[in-house]
Formats: C-alpha cells, sequence, structure tokens
C-alpha cells in the first residue's frame, strides 16, 4: 500500500516547525488526515503535538550529557541510534493509509542535508525503495531574509542544491517567512530571487579600480577591498546558474492560500492526486412523496 510524506528541512531559523503546524492546519481545514513525525532529537516545544517522536528514543540533551559531545556531534550520534533502531519509525508508519500526509520536521543542522551520508540511508529505509513504499519530497525552507544579501542567499541556494544533489529526491524549495521582506522590495524584485535569475542579480556597477584589483591575486589589498569576494560571490552565483535546478516558492504561514498554494506543489511532487481512487457519489435517499401528495 501505497504511503505519501514530506521532509521539511532546512537551516536553523527557517521556520520548519512554524510550516509543519500550518500544514497540518491547513490539511484539517480540507479534510484530510496529517500524521506528524518530529525527527529534531533537540527540539523543545511544538504549537502541534508530534504523532511519533524522535526524543521518546533519543534526545541529543542525554547524549550531550552522556558521551560528552558538542551539539553536532550528538546530533550525528542520534541518527546514527535511528538507523540502527528503525523498527520505531516501521511499527508506527506501516499501518498508515494512502489517506495520511506523513510530515517529517527535520532538524536545522545542515550538514545532515548536504555531506554526511546519514540522511540518503532514512530517505532509502523510508522511501519506495524500502519497505515503508512511502512516495517521499523534500521542502526545503530558506528564510527570506536571506534576499537582502546576495552573498547570503547564494550561499543558502547552494545549500539547497547540495541536498538536491545528496538526497536525489523530489524537492520543493521555499522562501519562508515572506510578510518579513514584502515591505523591503517590490514584487518584481521579489521574482528575481524566487525564479533565482543569477545573471539578473549579478547586474551591479562594480568600480573599475576594485575589479582589476579583484583580478590580480598577487595584490595583497584585494581581500580586504572586497573585490575577491565578489568575485567569488559571481563564481558561486555561475554554478547555481550552470546547474539551473534551484527555484523557490513564496510563504507566509499566516496566509492560508499561501500554505495551499505549497501543499498543491508537495502533492504533485509525491503524485498524491493521481494515487487516489475515484470517490462514488453518495447514494440518493430514497424519498417516499406519497405522503405529500
Amino acid at each position: 500500500m501505497s504511503k505519501f510524506g514530506v521532509l521539511v528541512m532546512g537551516p536553523a531559523g527557517a521556520g520548519k516547525t512554524t510550516f509543519c503546524t500550518a500544514l497540518i492546519q491547513h490539511l484539517q481545514h480540507t479534510r484530510r488526515s496529517a500524521f506528524y513525525v518530529n525527527l529534531d532529537p533537540a527540539a523543545e516545544t511544538f504549537a502541534h503535538e508530534p504523532d511519533l517522536d524522535i526524543r521518546d528514543l533519543i534526545t541529543l540533551e542525554d547524549v550531550m550529557e552522556e558521551l560528552e559531545l558538542g551539539p553536532n556531534g550528538g546530533l550525528i550520534y542520534c541518527f546514527e541510534f535511528l538507523l540502527q533502531n528503525l523498527d520505531f519509525l516501521h511499527e508506527a508508519l506501516d499501518p498508515l493509509s494512502e489517506e495520511y500526509l506523513i510530515i517529517f520536521d527535520m532538524p536545522g543542522q545542515i550538514e545532515l542535508y548536504t555531506h554526511i551520508p546519514l540522511l540518503p540511508s532514512l530517505v532509502k529505509f523510508l522511501s519506495r525503495a524500502g519497505p515503508l513504499n512511502i512516495s517521499l519530497c523534500a521542502a526545503y525552507l530558506l528564510e527570506s531574509s536571506f534576499v537582502v544579501d546576495k552573498a547570503k542567499f547564494f550561499s543558502g541556494t547552494l545549500s539547497a542544491m547540495s541536498a538536491m544533489l545528496m538526497l536525489e529526491m523530489p524537492h520543493v524549495n521555499v522562501l519562508s517567512k515572506m510578510d518579513q521582506v514584502r515591505e523591503m522590495m517590490s514584487r518584481k524584485e521579489l521574482k528575481r530571487f524566487a525564479n533565482v535569475d543569477v545573471q539578473s542579480l549579478l547586474e551591479e556597477e562594480e568600480d573599475p579600480e576594485e575589479k582589476a584589483m579583484a583580478e590580480d591575486p598577487a595584490n595583497r589589498n584585494a581581500v580586504m577591498s572586497g573585490g575577491s569576494f565578489k568575485k567569488l560571490n559571481r563564481a558561486v552565483g555561475q554554478l547555481i546558474d550552470d546547474f539551473s535546478m534551484v527555484s523557490f516558492l513564496r510563504l507566509d504561514v499566516q496566509d492560508e492560500d499561501s500554505v495551499g498554494g505549497v501543499l498543491s506543489h508537495i502533492d504533485d511532487a509525491i503524485q498524491f492526486h493521481e494515487a487516489q481512487e475515484p470517490r462514488e457519489p453518495r447514494d440518493e435517499q430514497e424519498v417516499d412523496l406519497t405522503d405529500d401528495m
């Protein structure tokens, strides 16, 4: 039996748990079932209590205290422990029907999504390649305030692209907290970031002397002037443009239409509607009209 799920991931501060809550509320309003799985062993509070919580298996606080590990090392240990105890997930998720959208709330450490091979192993277990047979996609959230600084935005976009390549699964990339930047720039300018129009974003006037300085690697003042930094930024932008893989949806969790729009892209990525069987119309009630005649 097919199941459907979404991994909600991204760097810390992107509003992943807030989005999960808004998604659950939207599903409830549209009479769809949700199963909420918290996979962040460092999480503290939730607006919507998880149906399955990794903290019932292991917590980051306990690992750091008992093994004297730091936050990043402790998180890696927690996921290694989870992979050694996959029955914890299997027993809870296997009975679910295709009517549910399984929402996995992931940690905010981007190392998990970029270069540590733990998450690909988990995805393989959860997905159609594994025993749970979940049609799975990732929703990668990036805080919209990144658009204020182009270098920071390119860095965030590069991390999203890295996750796409690492996990090899359908991705929906999202600029979250749009309410924070809506007054700061026009729709036209925001569209350039949503579509990741690298060439347009890099089109800005440069000081000729600064440009010449950046092109001279022997010049010690190049780094201090910012010329080398801009050159590196252009190289990163060009890399993103060459792959041409990343674009962003815009999300405001206070706007139900915005949440519904992101959900529709998630449904397309996991082919949710294609798997739904047509429902028979309700049988018409037989009405005896003889008493009224």
